[in-house]
């Protein structure tokens, strides 16, 4: 103002000085220190690989954008891990649930590796180039293998406490669902008219020094060569040498250890999703809510669970069955 030795540039240079954006940027990071996510409402997630749960805690983790929401069902509380700016498209916990893997979308997407205790990332991979739709951990807890989506193209084999692809090819087809064998020695990919069997050389690929190439086999589809197949479980215990996977028209299938279309049954339903393998039975989820468990010995029907109840039912003051 005039006569008070102030002008319009000397102000702006006041502004301009170091002190006064060191004062400004120093209180922006403390205010945003201050902020933490508390909670998170609703999920991301666009396929069963996008849902992952520690069998040992019964830990629940699933996308929200670029945050992963760890889900503790019994005490209802929510943690966090907030990864990067790219959003998560798949995950998967390591076999004794100390680690979780999780995959992302976009530009030259990463791998990473997360400490589920501390939230903090272990380590990061950078190989693929348009996406990633599936990813899991070897039941050994050696290695993870990341499947590309269908403008990536890839599947990748890494030693994570290495830090190094181990193994590495090509996949034509979309691939929505991954599953390593009881004995680490192979996995399995599925997808539209995909059955894919990938072989680990485990002493190739500890000597090697580039990633070897993984050996694929395609499973013997017979009439079900046009089938979407939607999910894959490999076998355990009395079962290890069998394959289960569901098609998105309703259909169990078992593959034998030769990679043939052994069995297969009708699981009655519009449209089948994902499958899960407890000690001796296939939990098979369907349209509608529907869960149905066959026996993993022969695929005999078991039983159909409850469907869940809907949402803002008060399930106590429910007298009588319907």
């Amino acid at each position: 103002m005039p006569g008070e030795g102030f002008t319009i540039k000397s102000i702006r240079n006041l502004l301009r000085s170091p002190s006064i954006k060191q004062r400004t940027w120093k209180k922006r990071k403390q205010d945003l220190s201050k902020v933490t996510l508390e909670k998170v409402l609703g999920i991301t997630a666009s396929g069963n690989c996008g849902l992952a749960c520690d069998p040992r805690s019964g830990l629940v983790a699933y996308p929200a954008g670029c945050v992963v929401v760890l889900l503790n069902p019994k005490k209802n509380r929510q943690h966090h891990i907030i990864t990067s700016r790219k959003t998560i498209t798949a995950l998967s916990f390591s076999p004794d649930g100390k680690y979780l893997i999780t995959g992302e979308s976009g530009h030259l997407p990463a791998v990473r590796l997360w400490d589920v205790a501390e939230r903090r990332q272990v380590v990061e991979l950078q190989t693929h180039k348009y996406g990633i739709s599936c990813v899991a951990f070897s039941p050994n807890g050696k290695y993870i293998v990341s499947v590309g989506n269908q403008h990536d193209m890839m599947v990748n084999v890494w030693a994570w406490k290495k830090d190094v692809v181990v193994a590495a090819n090509k996949v034509s087809s979309k691939v929505t669902g991954v599953s390593f064998s009881e004995d680490s020695s192979y996995f399995v990919t599925v997808g539209n008219r995909h059955v894919k069997f990938w072989y680990l050389d485990h002493c190739k690929a500890s000597k090697a020094s580039a990633p070897v190439p993984l050996l694929g086999r395609s499973g013997l589809l017979g009439e079900l060569r046009n089938n979407f197949f939607f999910d894959v479980a490999c076998g355990r215990g009395s079962t290890s040498d069998s394959t289960f996977c569901i098609t998105s028209s309703g259909l169990l299938c078992e593959f034998d250890s030769k990679r043939m279309l052994d069995k297969w049954v009708d699981l009655r339903t519009g449209v089948a999703q994902c499958l899960s393998l407890s000690e001796d039975l296939i939990f098979c989820g369907c349209s509608d809510g529907t869960v149905r468990a066959f026996s993993q010995v022969d695929l005999h029907f078991v039983c159909t669970l409850p469907r869940p109840h809907p949402l803002g039912s008060d399930v106590s003051a429910i007298t009588e069955a319907r």
